[in-house]
């Protein structure tokens, strides 16, 4: 991780909040990209939110993406997105 450490709030929905036990949560982390951001929640949560991630799009502002390699940029708050039904 390369980033300068900040403050993300990171929202979970659907699948992934049952799996991470919670809706909404504040990580300290100095993730640079949505890859990194995934591998710390995933290890902060492990099973079963780390198969969620694995097929989850992230919402960083207006934008979606399903990139690892995308940046955070200035986000200050994500959402992870698994696959919803009919969607």
């Amino acid at each position: 991780m390369s980033g300068t450490p900040r403050v993300i709030s990171v929202g979970y929905y659907a699948a992934a909040e049952d799996a991470a036990g919670t809706a909404r949560e504040r990580l300290h982390t100095d993730a640079s990209t949505v890859g990194e951001l995934a591998r710390e929640i995933c290890e902060r949560h492990g099973e079963p939110l780390a198969s969620i991630v694995t097929v989850s799009s992230f919402l960083l502002g207006d934008e979606t993406t399903r990139d690892p390699s995308a940046p955070l940029g200035p986000a200050t708050a994500v959402d992870v997105l698994p696959p919803f039904a009919g969607g």
